[in-house]
């Protein structure tokens, strides 16, 4: 077997199965789960109905760089929500959803004959970029997050000797599970470090169309055009129709940016096998094409942070955060020895609310584990489901 599957670390959500096993939630009250991001809002029906419509794509095989005309329907869209032209010829690939691109990018840019070879990213974070770096054959730098600056992560703690050895830069913005968005001034800075030492900065987006301010969130195109990097020069972009659609059993996104990188990233996908299923591609055109699902969809996800933030706020260290669908409380105060776990496994022991313990999503770094004290709650389900699982947390944590 491939020596370096053994370097994966167990899932999240494995770690958590296996934490709360032996624990039977309290039957007095229904389950509900605020602990994995899935959307839970209904499929908008005119995706639905272009899926239906486009049954006979099924009988074809897919191209792996996609139709003309939903790479068109992509290079439109960042038109519309960026004010920047790409070019759907080259600079536009779709792919299914961005995990599997995330995964994919790194098997593409990193050199694994290269001594030391590093890929950063930051912590906590999407369990993907450290599994894809391994299996590379890299090794991972995790850069902490600072809740003092609105958990931006600490990039300049590392070291030259480090960012010399790196060949890949994972970024997300808005931040899962932070919600923190990038400022122009945070992809200044990294532009500067991949231009001085070449290594490709994957920014991954998906949470872009979720958001709680009037502006919407800064993405890396966007900043690199800002900043006169009109060739998008070692950077990749990566959306995904999941969360902005509540699509995430279609699989689909896109990927964005420096021609050269996607040039060759085409090549692996081609023997990777990588390509989107013709009916899929017919439906993610109809959602890409359309953004008043998308503001219905943002409109629920406000009301039900503006319900369950305030609420939560009376008992713990939680805010609104940027963007994103997580609330990403400070429970250190309140879980004997500020324990997140342990608060997670008595709350759904007293109440039957899954939460996800913060701890399990980062890695311990320079003697610190980020994620320690604090819980991400996925605001998923619906706002009676949201209200009801705020109210338990309420009365779990006034217990304690």
């Amino acid at each position: 077997m491939n020596p370096l599957l053994a370097r994966l670390q167990p899932y999240p959500f494995e770690r958590l199965r296996a934490l709360t096993r032996d624990i039977t939630p309290n039957t007095a009250y229904r389950p509900i789960s605020l602990g994995i991001g899935e959307p839970k809002h209904p499929t908008p029906a005119l995706v639905t109905q272009a899926l239906v419509d486009n049954l006979a794509g099924l009988a074809n095989y897919p191209a792996t760089a996609g139709e003309p005309a939903l790479r068109a329907a992509i290079a439109q869209w960042i038109l519309r929500r960026y004010a920047i032209a790409v070019d759907d010829t080259c600079q536009v690939l779709p792919v299914n959803g961005s995990r599997e691109a995330l995964f994919a990018l790194a098997q593409t840019v990193i050199d694994p004959t290269r001594t030391g070879t590093t890929v950063v990213c930051p912590n906590p974070f999407y369990q993907i970029y450290e599994g894809a770096a391994l299996l590379a054959g890299a090794q991972v730098e995790f850069v902490n997050s600072d809740p003092a600056r609105q958990f931006a992560a600490d990039w300049d703690a590392v070291p030259d000797s480090t960012w010399a050895r790196t060949q890949l830069l994972y970024v997300c913005s808005p931040g899962n599970p932070t919600g923190a968005v990038m400022p122009l001034s945070e992809w200044q800075k990294l532009f500067e470090l991949s231009d001085r030492h070449g290594f490709v900065i994957a920014s991954d987006e998906c949470y872009s169309e979720i958001y709680f301010r009037d502006e919407p969130p800064l993405g890396s195109l966007q900043a690199a055009q800002q900043l006169g990097r009109t060739d998008f020069r070692r950077l990749v972009a990566f959306t995904s129709l999941s969360k902005r659609s509540n699509v995430p059993g279609m699989r689909s996104g896109f990927v964005a940016g420096d021609a050269d990188i996607l040039k060759q990233f085409l090549l692996y996908r081609t023997y990777h096998g990588s390509a989107m299923s013709p009916t899929v591609q017919h439906a993610s055109i109809a959602a890409w094409n359309d953004e008043a699902h998308v503001a219905d969809n943002r409109e629920q996800y406000r009301r039900k942070f503006a319900a369950v933030t305030p609420m939560l706020a009376e008992v713990m260290d939680v805010a609104l955060p940027d963007a994103g669908f997580y609330l990403w409380a400070d429970v250190s105060k309140l879980a004997p020895g500020g324990d997140d776990v342990a608060f997670a496994c008595g709350l759904l022991a007293q109440y039957n609310v899954a939460v996800l313990p913060g701890s399990l999503l980062a890695r311990e770094s320079h003697g610190v584990n980020p994620g320690a004290g604090r819980i991400r709650l996925a605001l998923v389900c619906g706002l009676d489901d949201c209200v009801e699982a705020a109210r338990r947390i309420v009365a779990y944590a006034e217990s304690l």
